[in-house]
Order: C-alpha cells, then structure tokens, then sequence
C-alpha cells in the first residue's frame, strides 16, 4: 500500500528510532526538540522558543509504542524515556491531563492548556498501554476524555473547547485573531471531532469496563461534526472551524479532517452495525477521491478552499500523511488495540 517492503519499513524505522535517540533529544535538558536543522540545533519558532510541548512528546510515545510493537529492540528504551518525561513534565495528577509547554530547561511552564495535545496525549497512552501492559495508561486517557468531552464539549452542544487556562478554565476568545492558526485556531474545530469520536471508541474496547457515556459520546460528537461541519457553508466538504454559535468561521477544506471523519464513520459503523455510517463512509471516500486525491504529484492536497481549489492558507505544501494513511489503515482494523499492535497481531 505504502509502496514500501519489509527491507524498506525496517530502515525506515531504524532510521526513525535513531533520529528520536540523537538529534532530536534534547541531551542537555532531557526531552526532545520540535525541530532541529541538519546540524542537530533546535530551530527557534515565534510561538514557544526553543520549548518543550506535550503535543510533539505524545508522537515521541507513539512512535516508540510503535517501534515496540514492530519488535525493534532499541524501541523499549526509548518508549520508557518518553513515558518518565511525560510522567515527570507534563502530567499533573491533580488536574487528570497533561501541561502544555515548558522553556527548554523545564524551568517555566506555559500558562495554557490545551485539548489538542491531550487529545494526541490519549492517543500515545493507549498505545503505551498496549505496549507495555501497563493499566495505568488506559486510566489516564480515561482521566483525559472525561474531562475534556464528558464534562466541556457536553456542556458545549458538542462544540469541542480547544483552549484553557491552567485550571482548565475555558478560553473561549482565544486567538479570536488569528482564526486559521494550524495548531490553536479561534472556535471550535470540526476535524477534532471525528478524532475525539473514533478515540472514544478505541478507549471504550481497550477499558474492561468502560462508562456508558464513553460510546454516548463517541456518537453525538460525530453527529455534532456532521451537521455543522459537512456543506455547512453551502459547498462541498467540511469547514475548518466553526464559531461557538456553530456557523462557519474558517471555510477552507483540510484534508485531514476529511480522512478523520473516514476514520470515524468506520470505527461507529463496526462499534454500532447502522448502515447511516457505512453511508457516510462511502460519501466521503468519494469525496476524497474527487477532490484531494493527487493523482499527478501523489498524496492527498492538503488544503483546498470552498471552490475546491488547492490554497495554502493554514497548511502550505504537505507536511503529513499521517492522517491520510490512517484513513486507509484504520477501517480495516478493530478499535482496539491501537493500529501498530494490531498490525503486529495480524503479522503485518
């Protein structure tokens, strides 16, 4: 599928693993760097110079459970690294979620916190859990979800609160100036929806026993994102973001959000047997390959605008295929376990 073989995955993870162990760890302060340029230097962004973040430390665990999972065996370490820096740094018992960002020497934490890196924070922990057996992980996710879907987006009619402050207080007027900022947008943002929905339904297979509001929830978020997100201007396609009355803010297309309502509507299709997400499934599919396939360059175009036009407004060139391989990888599998550890189940 990847166009890849097994010689060519190994390098590519042995390659991954290393990057992870050398230059991108931060081997003065502990932790690891967003970006370093060729020489290993951090590259200062305008936002958090040269900081720490819990959203780029949730993709360090997940890559180490996924090592673990391929059965590389530098993978163990690195994971159990990752795992005591985000004990340590990032999450607080007292809250039941993670920090957001500290300087480089840990020395001064930022005032904000966020859903989207608690978000990518449960997806870690549930592979951590699937890697190292370890409950504890599946219990923060838990911690996590409930309080940020269960007790905010609930109250919110679904529109999921992205932005707190450091007693999760919400921050509703938020970046109201930048509304297309591509990590922390003013509003509400749809995409994060069908993500919230699908984890939910991993977090509700992997838990022995999960609250009935886990899958509850999985299923109205998914509703929400529909009817404010999809053709919610009149065109094609979802919306970026949406105001806290729901009507749309950022109109530009992201492909990612469409690959995470594929995502969704096979997870709640498998977890629900109603033919309403099979639909949805087929419709967006076909979405896709009308207008964000790339048939000439490869890949998915990352960022159309209403007009279904290629822009770069939030998101120039393509600098992911995380979520577009996701939307090929996940319908095929369970909820749970998470993807790496049921690919290794399935011995592929």
């Amino acid at each position: 599928m990847l166009g890849v073989g097994a010689v060519e995955a190994d390098a590519l993870l042995a390659h991954g693993l290393a990057a992870l162990a050398g230059p991108l760890r931060d081997h003065e302060h502990g932790g690891w760097h967003p970006v370093v340029d060729r020489a290993g230097r951090p590259v200062l962004g305008a936002e958090r110079p040269d900081g720490k973040r819990m959203y780029d430390h949730a993709f360090v665990v997940l890559a180490a459970a996924s090592g673990c999972a391929a059965g590389h065996p530098d993978a163990p370490a690195l994971l159990a690294e990752a795992l005591d820096v985000v004990e340590r740094r990032f999450w607080e018992p007292d809250r039941d979620a993670c920090a957001e960002a500290w300087d480089r020497a840990w020395t001064t934490g930022e005032a904000y916190r966020g859903a989207n890196s608690n978000m990518h924070a449960v997806e870690a922990f549930l592979a951590a859990a699937d890697a190292t057996g370890e409950a504890r992980w599946r219990t923060r996710a838990l911690r996590i979800a409930e309080r940020v879907v269960h007790r905010h987006a609930r109250a919110n009619e679904w529109r999921l609160i992205e932005h707190f402050d450091v007693d999760w207080t919400p921050r509703r007027e938020y970046n109201r100036a930048h509304p297309a900022d591509p990590f922390r947008p003013y509003g509400a943002t749809v995409g994060h929806w069908f993500e919230w929905s699908r984890l939910l339904l991993t977090l509700a297979e992997a838990l022995p026993e999960a609250p009935a509001w886990v899958r509850v929830d999985a299923v109205a978020l998914f509703a929400a994102a529909v009817r404010e997100g999809w053709h919610a201007d009149g065109r094609p396609g979802f919306v970026y973001t949406v105001d806290w009355a729901g009507q749309p803010l950022v109109r530009t297309r992201m492909h990612w959000v469409l690959a995470e309502a594929i995502a969704a509507a096979a997870a709640l299709g498998r977890a629900t047997g109603s033919a309403d997400y099979d639909d949805w499934y087929r419709v967006w599919w076909e979405h896709a390959d009308a207008v964000f396939l790339d048939r000439e360059h490869g890949g998915w175009r990352h960022e159309l605008d209403a007009d279904a036009r290629p822009s770069a407004g939030v998101w120039p060139g393509k600098p992911d295929a995380y979520h577009a391989v996701q939307a090929t990888l996940l319908p095929r599998l369970r909820a749970s376990p998470t993807i790496a550890e049921a690919l290794r189940r399935a011995g592929g």
